[in-house]
């Protein structure tokens, strides 16, 4: 499928002689060329707008097309945003996975924090996507189901130390999501101040979460009245 993009084009003439009228060119985009260009706008537009506050009419507008071409790639304003989300999804996600090589747990929790504070830098429209809450996301998958997702891959992790220390190893996965939560909402909070720098607030995410684990209890007990 190809679609047309008009563009300016004006003859050269020689001097002396009258100007020939200005005509324009059309030259022409693949399909896959306005795809991503459709994406491209709708992701934008999605971050700053949200899901609600954006419009297939603006879309195609921004794309110099007509809603038709929104319908015909995507069905709609939620396919779009359905493959706005999972391409989003899965950036994250790829970006922790190949940023846990260390063997140390501790530089693996370094590794971790870098890995969403990176996306969150480079990838800043993705992130306010991601955590927003729209009809479409919940369908397609959610922000907490993504940080669920790499919190499975830190379980392993903490599995080895529990082990290690003797602690219960079926307590790894709440632990998991306790840390990678942690993360997370501080990365929410980074996204608007953006201080202190970034390795300054993985330090201390780093050192919140090692020195906790560090002092750990085998059987952490209450100490108020409330016991249920």
């Amino acid at each position: 499928m190809m679609d047309d993009v008009a563009t300016d084009s004006s003859n050269s003439s020689p001097a002396g002689k009258e100007k020939q009228p200005r005509r324009t060119r059309r030259t022409r985009m693949t399909g896959a060329e306005r795809r991503e260009q459709l994406l491209d706008i709708g992701r934008t537009l999605f971050a700053a707008k949200g899901f609600e506050g954006t419009s297939v009419e603006e879309i195609a507008a921004k794309a110099g097309v007509s809603k038709p071409v929104v319908y015909e790639h995507f069905g709609g304003k939620e396919g779009l945003y359905a493959v706005v989300v999972d391409r989003e999804m899965r950036q994250l996600l790829d970006m922790v996975t190949s940023a846990l090589t260390a063997g140390h747990p501790r530089e693996l929790l370094e590794q971790a924090a870098f890995a969403l504070l990176d996306y969150i830098d480079t990838y800043t429209d993705g992130f306010r996507i991601l955590v927003r809450d729209s009809p479409v996301a919940q369908s397609t998958g959610t922000f907490a189901s993504l940080i669920s997702d790499i919190a499975t891959q830190v379980e392993d992790i903490l599995g080895q130390e529990f082990k290690g220390r003797g602690f219960d190893q079926k307590l790894a996965p709440l632990y998991a999501q306790a840390l990678v939560g942690m993360v997370a909402l501080t990365g929410q909070w980074w996204l608007d101040v953006r201080k202190p720098k970034k390795a300054e607030v993985a330090a201390h995410l780093v050192n919140l979460a090692w020195h906790g684990l560090d002092g750990l209890e085998p059987k952490p007990r209450l100490i108020g009245h409330r016991k249920s």
